[in-house]
């Protein structure tokens, strides 16, 4: 049957977050943490595929983002902020655990909430983007890692970047999501309800703080780094933001985890590849048909290279 989705706002960690919802009440909750600079609409093709599967998915916007509550100031967005507003999501579906999905900023978060919190993760999937502390020291020792996020200290600027993006009627945005993805990836439609996200007061630069409080502001330093829940990375090798070499070295920190390629898939893989990351993360769950292809790393789409198997 058709799962309609239902918008309602959530108290979490004295804000309000705005959350989209579909599938049956009583379904494993499925919960989604979209990137930047995208907001729930990140996951419209995941969404509808797990309600018909049967799960409930929550897919929110994140603090800051389009329809949710936009505190002031840098400290609002601290990894620590980030993380109770997501177990407060988790307590507010009633479940005991979730699994918890990820990309891009909705990622670290993810990852982050998996370290700390492991009794409320079911599994974990993440879409192209590493571990936090692999991301830093790869941005202090990998020089073409540094060059890939070099646009992050452009971010650090006081209000140019709002004001450059707000000028030009988001074109730079628009740009660079365009350029950076597939041909066809992103339609003009798509584009009209990105603009409307970003256009709502106070979104872009709250939007903007999450990379200001990452460089600015100093993260507490975990006592462990291993991620305890079963983990199935995805990732695009074609990412233009992120090197793949990070993909390798955040699997290897899971107790349990499955990394699989995308040769020709770039940053946006969900929205790219939707149909094979919806069957990936399905089999995964344990609810599709096993994939058996060939296991290895680079071996082209959809390649497949077990943690413990390949790289311990």
């Amino acid at each position: 049957m058709d799962y309609p989705l239902e918008s309602i706002f959530v108290e979490t960690n004295g804000i309000r977050l705005h959350v989209m919802q579909a599938g049956p009440a009583d379904g494993t909750v499925l919960l989604l943490l979209h990137g930047f600079p995208e907001f729930w609409y990140s996951w419209k093709r995941q969404i509808p595929f797990f309600a018909e599967k049967g799960y409930r998915v929550w897919a929110p916007d994140l603090r800051g983002y389009n329809k949710s509550d936009k505190p002031r100031g840098i400290r609002a967005y601290r990894m620590n902020h980030l993380t109770a507003d997501v177990v407060g999501l988790i307590e507010a579906t009633g479940a005991k655990k979730v699994i918890l999905v990820g990309h891009d900023w909705g990622g670290f978060l993810a990852w982050h909430v998996a370290e700390q919190y492991p009794h409320l993760v079911e599994k974990l999937i993440i879409c192209n983007v590493p571990l936090m502390p692999v991301m830093q020291r790869n941005l202090r020792r990998n020089p073409l890692q540094m060059m890939r996020s070099s646009y992050i200290l452009f971010f650090q600027l006081p209000w140019i970047p709002e004001w450059s993006a707000r000028v030009s009627d988001w074109k730079l945005l628009v740009g660079v999501m365009r350029g950076s993805s597939r041909e066809g990836t992103f339609t003009d439609g798509d584009f009209e309800r990105y603009r409307e996200a970003w256009s709502q007061p106070g979104a872009y630069p709250s939007m903007l703080n999450w990379y200001r409080a990452f460089v600015q502001l100093k993260r507490k330093k975990s006592a462990s780094e291993r991620i305890k829940p079963p983990v199935l990375l995805l990732w695009g090798k074609q990412d233009a933001f992120l090197g793949a070499n990070m993909a390798e070295e955040s699997i290897v920190l899971c107790d349990e985890g499955r990394l699989v390629y995308f040769e020709n898939a770039t940053h946006w893989i969900q929205h790219e590849e939707a149909e094979r990351v919806n069957e990936l993360i399905f089999e995964f769950l344990g609810k599709g048909e096993k994939d058996e292809g060939v296991i290895g790393v680079g071996l082209g789409d959809g390649a497949v290279i077990g943690a413990h198997d390949q790289l311990q």
